[in-house]
């Protein structure tokens, strides 16, 4: 039996949500499961990833194949990257300790890396609200000024059409 490491579509229309499974490779997309191993959310920025860590990394080490959106993920949230390092400690090129050390401080970049993208998406947002803030108050006082003319010039026509007749009257 081939397992696989895949994506269940969940969610509504337009609005898709995916549980992370490992599955029978011949089973549904859909269909039955053998253990759900987390939740995948893409309609966040950034997405939403939850997995069960040790069950994935257990599937993986047992020789489970990720498919390739899935193997991003794995990747992304670092538990390729783990068992990699534990195939390693497996051939004795590495020790636990440096296993973990080196985990640890990759860990702390990716954290890092997620942190700026957050901060960078929240400026990016403020700055998208002060501009459209800028635009409507120009618009706005362009709007007045074209009235305040348009008001000035009805002002003046008005004026000189009330002196004409007074002026006829003082004539006469």
């Amino acid at each position: 039996m081939a397992v696989k490491i895949r994506l269940q579509r969940h969610g509504k229309k337009d609005a898709a949500f995916f549980h992370v499974v490992a599955a029978d490779g011949r089973a549904p997309r859909d269909g039955a499961f053998i253990e759900k191993l987390g939740t995948y959310n893409p309609n966040t920025n950034p997405a939403t990833i939850d997995l069960n860590f040790e069950s994935t990394l257990k599937w993986l080490q047992n020789g489970a194949v990720p498919t390739d959106t899935c193997k991003a993920i794995l990747s992304y949230k670092g538990i390729l990257m783990k068992k990699h390092l534990l195939d390693g400690v497996k051939k004795g090129a590495l020790t636990e300790a440096q296993v973990e050390e080196r985990f640890a401080k990759w860990l702390d970049q990716k954290a890092s890396k997620i942190n700026s993208k957050k901060d960078g998406l929240s400026a990016a947002e403020k700055k998208a609200v002060a501009d459209k803030l800028k635009a409507e108050t120009a618009a706005k006082a362009a709007k007045a000024a074209k009235i305040a003319a348009k008001t000035a010039v009805a002002e003046e026509t008005a004026a000189p059409e009330a002196d004409a007749p007074a002026a006829e009257n003082t004539e006469a």
